[in-house]
């Protein structure tokens, strides 16, 4: 979703590849944290996760299903606190993330709150 709207698939890859043709510096980490990022559908298996790698951003991390506002505040901000204080993989500083979860927030560990995410293409 957008300002002015739903964005699909196609308009997401365009956009992105748009930014490829001025010559800008790949995408390094593309975080979608909204509801249903990485669903597919039979275009985009990954949905705009996958759009996203293919148009060349270098990883997106995304959810595979409808996940709780509050819960995804809470992992988002220990997810980045990870990434920006320690030298870790993206796929550490997640599963991290996903394990203070658990662990602090008892009311979180189920895993509908945390196993959504998905973390496509470069791990490191």
């Amino acid at each position: 979703m957008a300002a002015d709207g739903p964005i699909n698939v196609t308009q997401f890859d365009t956009f992105l590849r748009r930014r490829d043709e001025t010559r800008s510096p790949a995408i390094e980490l593309l975080v979608l944290s909204a509801c249903q990022t990485a669903a597919g559908d039979n275009r985009a298996t990954l949905g705009l996760a996958g759009a996203a790698v293919r148009a060349g951003a270098r990883s997106t991390l995304a959810s595979l299903w409808n996940i709780g506002d509050r819960s995804t505040a809470i992992l988002m901000g220990a997810f980045y606190k990870e990434l920006a204080s320690s030298e870790v993989t993206k796929a550490e500083a997640l599963r991290r993330a996903q394990v203070m979860l658990l662990q602090q927030y008892p009311n979180y560990s189920r895993p509908g709150y945390w196993a959504a995410y998905v973390l496509v293409g470069n791990w490191l």
